[in-house]
């Protein structure tokens, strides 16, 4: 089965938490200390980014980390050599969070058939129009048995999510707002009536939490109303305050 599948059946009783780095930030070769430090400390899931010049979806934090990143010499092809060097050592499952550019020029049947190798589970691609998941990146990621989550906003249709539901497996990203990554202090009542109907329409997949998870309070909002909640510019190892503080 796959990992991601497999923690989701495996914890269904209790709240799940993800996070997010960039890999080859802050140095180019620390990306397998990181990700065995976050198992060591836990974490269930692992989102690890492929850093990109133009990263549409991500504020300030995680821009700044995937220039540096760049800036050290970090590559998809460099990314996947770390991963396979410690695929034994690694038990949680390991998301690519990465735009279609990079990914393209990888060549897509590559970037899928590098994934089961190095041991990823699945791929997040923001940017990924869901016609072309549909007819070019699913017959590929089915072959090799990578998931690829898809995100929902609180401007995406019902329609539009049980579409995704229906023709996806693995984990639902529930993105908090339509804007870009970033800390929030609170979920206000028009999230919290979003996040409510998203649960009263009963979707097959799980649901994960992310964007704007700065504090104990949002941590728990999250988790309270999905199966758990995702972590990225509040951990960011590049940023001032790597630090995951006591409210975790």
């Amino acid at each position: 089965m796959n990992k991601i599948n497999a923690l989701f059946a495996n914890n269904k009783d209790r709240k799940l938490l993800s996070l997010y780095f960039c890999a080859g930030c802050p140095t180019l070769e620390g990306t397998g200390d990181v990700i065995k430090a976050m198992e060591r400390k836990g974490i269930d899931m692992i989102e690890v980014g492929i850093p990109f010049s133009d990263p549409l979806a991500d504020g300030p934090v995680i821009q700044s980390a995937g220039t540096m990143a760049l800036k050290n010499g970090m590559t998809v092809k460099k990314l996947f050599a770390q991963l396979k060097e410690i695929k034994d050592e690694v038990q949680l499952p390991l998301v690519l969070m990465g735009y279609l550019n990079p990914i393209m020029h990888y060549g897509i049947e590559a970037f899928f058939k590098s994934c089961v190798e190095s041991g990823v589970s699945g791929t997040i691609i923001p940017d990924l129009p869901f016609d072309d998941y549909l007819k070019v990146v699913k017959p590929i990621a089915d072959k090799y048995d990578i998931r690829v989550i898809m995100m929902i906003t609180p401007e995406t249709s019902e329609e539009r999510i049980r579409f995704i539901d229906e023709h996806t497996d693995g984990f639902i990203y529930m993105v908090s707002s339509a804007s870009i990554t970033g800390a929030q202090s609170s979920f206000g009542d028009a999230k919290l009536a979003y996040f409510n109907h998203i649960n009263s329409m009963n979707l097959r997949n799980p649901r994960m939490i992310g964007f704007g998870i700065s504090n104990k309070q949002t941590l728990t909002s999250a988790q309270d109303n999905a199966a758990g909640a995702i972590i990225g510019s509040k951990f960011e190892p590049c940023s001032m305050k790597p630090v995951i503080r006591i409210w975790l």
